[in-house]
């Protein structure tokens, strides 16, 4: 009997002892799991800012968001690193401007999460004050890389200036235009550097971050810019992702988080408007 107690004693010390070592480590492993919640948010320019707001703002706390801003000025690599992992989430680019890399990086796919804003792209010019004024051979600025070549050109093509093929597409380019009345001659610059060459050239499509960060409103200073419709709905900016993670229910938290009316007031009044708010199933993208 002495030796039944006994034995059954030590089979109760051993599942006590378990259970102790279960129970830490378990707690190791959620304040693990805690760590590991941080949301890295990849970023540049007008949009590095916001989100270094967002992530500071009580609204980012009242969701239980920790987030880390990461800023990385190309897009390409922006779009790499989310991809690969090192930044989780990425809030910078237009829906084809993500179509577009996805076209060319066939092993690095991403996804969008929700839509952000629509940031207007502008005609620009230091010499004339409506595109109609633009004379025969002007020369223009376009950007130089794929997805915004082709959205510059959309811009010209809604401002009557050319035509372009019924089959355009994410990608087309400047063999795709079908007429070209005023013999406009194009000239591709990176996108960065629209503001600097603007006194050069007759006329120059810049993106609002870049005109923002060149003191310019694309509302009140180009001479002519997207409107919010059907046409331009690929231009929507998105928050995107790496394919695997587009179902993450933290990340798809950002969305909300971005749309808060506290964020959307502060984005409105420091932008002057230019980032119009967007807020519309994915499906209205496609």
């Amino acid at each position: 009997m002495k030796n039944s107690k006994g034995i059954i004693y030590t089979l109760i010390g051993i599942v006590v002892l378990v259970g102790i070592v279960f129970g830490i480590h378990t707690l190791t492993g959620n304040t693990s799991s805690a760590k590991s919640a941080t949301i890295t948010v990849g970023s540049q320019g007008s949009d590095y800012d916001i989100w270094n707001h967002i992530a500071d703002s009580k609204q980012a706390k009242k969701l239980g968001l920790k987030i880390k801003v990461k800023q990385i000025t190309d897009g390409v690599q922006l779009n790499n690193a989310t991809a690969q992992g090192s930044v989780d989430v990425n809030a910078f680019q237009s829906y084809s401007y993500l179509q577009a890399y996805n076209q060319e990086h066939k092993k690095a796919q991403l996804a969008a999460l929700g839509t952000t804003y629509l940031e207007p792209l502008g005609i620009y010019s230091d010499k004339y004050k409506k595109v109609s004024e633009l004379p025969d051979g002007a020369t223009v600025a376009i950007a130089n890389n794929p997805a915004n070549t082709a959205r510059g050109l959309l811009l010209l093509q809604s401002a009557g200036l050319i035509k372009l093929d019924k089959n355009f597409g994410a990608l087309g380019n400047t063999s795709d235009i079908a007429s070209n009345p005023k013999h406009l001659k194009f000239k591709e610059i990176d996108d960065t550097t629209g503001p600097r060459v603007l006194h050069n050239l007759d006329a120059v499509l810049i993106s609002n971050t870049v005109a923002l960060e060149g003191h310019l409103n694309v509302l009140k200073d180009s001479i002519f810019h997207e409107k919010i419709d059907v046409s331009t709905r690929s231009n929507i900016n998105v928050l995107a992702t790496a394919k695997k993670n587009k179902d993450n229910k933290n990340y798809k938290k950002l969305v909300k988080l971005y749309h808060n009316a506290a964020i959307q007031k502060y984005i409105k009044d420091k932008y002057d408007g230019t980032k119009v708010e967007v807020q519309k199933p994915l499906s209205y993208l496609k």
